[in-house]
């Protein structure tokens, strides 16, 4: 593999965060001449049986596909190893039949950041990083402050004042990492984080290239999960844009490699007070920051520093880009709660996302969808909590049953709605 900008093409060398001449973001590109097909597919399987430390991550397991590290330096906690279910209440709420949901929260700290962090975090190892680095909403803190603690580096994590979920901050806290709260959003956090030198803490944002080659692995899980058989749509919310650029990268050259025959397309998904990609998408042109308002903290972001991959990538598969409302994400993921899965907020943006583009024939009722969502239900129980206590659409009451009349009472009135 070699690095290169992936705005202006130089070549880069391989400790480098960002392009030596224009300042843009990196992204690795796989040797051309590289070994495919049917053949690196029984060796991916072959590899499911072992019980060797890099076979059982679901990342490492695929390590022709990433950036080397030697095998000392690898940090796993067996990450990516995420089911995909089907999800029979979610397809019916969006008016579809084939609906399955690609499940990133069963990653170790409970969101996709794992499957990133480990490649990050060893490769910052293997060059003798002693301190790492992030801005977060959450679960980039929770996720680095693990694999830091792993390694045996200190985590130091920037967070918005009173922007991150209590189960997230805890999360992050146990994992041994220290936590400074700004004054200000995540874009600030991000900003400030930039601003430090690379050559002296390993900044492990989505900036970092190293974070996407993990992310992309992903969709490797996928599509062997699907026996190589790739769906027709792939939806998952876009809060900074490097998942999103990470799958589509994955699929492009899953395609290249003859592991598949066809590229899914890609629908990115934000929430409306969130939504400066959705817009760019629309009304063309440069991105344009907003100030983010979303109770979806996990995609909580006004200025994503991967818009650029991510929009080469969307167009590249023929996809889409919209936002929804805070409520129609309440409402899916109480839907999604519903398939017995659950998911934090951020997530259910995808199952919000495929209802929408159901009810404006973008995707036809039959096509096969998969649906990203991005983290566990328990990073944020505040939120589903209120929903229930709110009386949302989907909400359940909590009922007192102090008798046995009663509650006899109330199984009658429970079999009764669901008949």
């Amino acid at each position: 593999m070699h690095l290169a900008c992936s705005e202006c093409g130089a070549a880069q060398h391989l400790d480098t965060l960002f392009c030596d001449a224009c300042g843009g973001l990196l992204a690795f590109a796989l040797d051309p001449s590289a070994p495919g097909g049917a053949a690196l597919r029984r060796t991916f399987a072959e590899r499911r049986l072992s019980n060797d430390s890099l076979d059982t991550s679901g990342v490492w397991r695929f390590r022709e596909l990433v950036p080397a590290v030697a095998a000392e330096h690898v940090v796993t906690l067996r990450e990516n190893v995420v089911p995909l279910y089907q999800a029979r209440k979610g397809a019916a709420y969006a008016g579809s039949t084939q609906v399955s949901y690609l499940h990133l929260g069963m990653n170790p700290t409970g969101s996709f950041k794992d499957a990133g962090m480990t490649v990050a975090i060893s490769h910052a190892k293997s060059r003798g990083a002693n301190v790492a680095v992030c801005a977060s909403t959450g679960n980039t803190a929770a996720s680095m402050a693990a694999y830091a603690a792993r390694a045996g580096i200190t985590a130091l994590v920037l967070v918005p004042a009173g922007g991150i979920s209590e189960a997230k901050m805890a999360q992050t806290l146990d994992y041994g990492a220290t936590v400074a709260a700004i004054d200000g959003d995540f874009d600030r956090a991000l900003e400030l984080v930039r601003s430090l030198d690379p050559a002296r803490v390993a900044i492990v944002n989505s900036v970092n290239p190293y974070r996407i080659e993990g992310q992309k692995c992903a969709a490797f899980a996928l599509l062997e999960a699907r026996n190589w058989q790739p769906p027709d749509w792939l939806i998952l919310p876009g809060g900074n844009l490097g998942n999103s650029s990470a799958f589509g990268k994955a699929f492009r050259e899953a395609r290249a490699l003859g592991l598949i025959d066809r590229v899914p397309r890609i629908g990115v998904v934000q929430a409306a007070g969130a939504a400066p990609f959705a817009h760019l998408f629309r009304d063309g042109g440069e991105l344009v920051p907003v100030r983010a308002q979303t109770t979806a903290t996990a995609i909580k972001i006004g200025a994503p520093a991967s818009w650029r991959k991510a929009l080469a990538e969307v167009r590249a598969s023929n996809g889409t880009v919209l936002e929804v409302s805070d409520e129609a994400i309440a409402d899916a993921r109480a839907v999604v709660g519903r398939d017995g899965v659950g998911c934090e907020p951020a997530s259910a943006a995808s199952l919000a996302g495929l209802r929408l583009l159901r009810e404006n024939a973008t995707i036809g009722s039959d096509e096969d969808v998969v649906l990203v969502l991005t983290g566990h239900v328990l990073k944020d129980g505040a939120y589903a909590a209120q929903y229930h206590a709110s009386g949302g659409r989907f909400a359940n009451a909590i009922h007192a049953t102090p008798t046995a009349a009663t509650l006899r009472a109330l199984i009658d009135e429970v079999t009764a709605v669901r008949a």
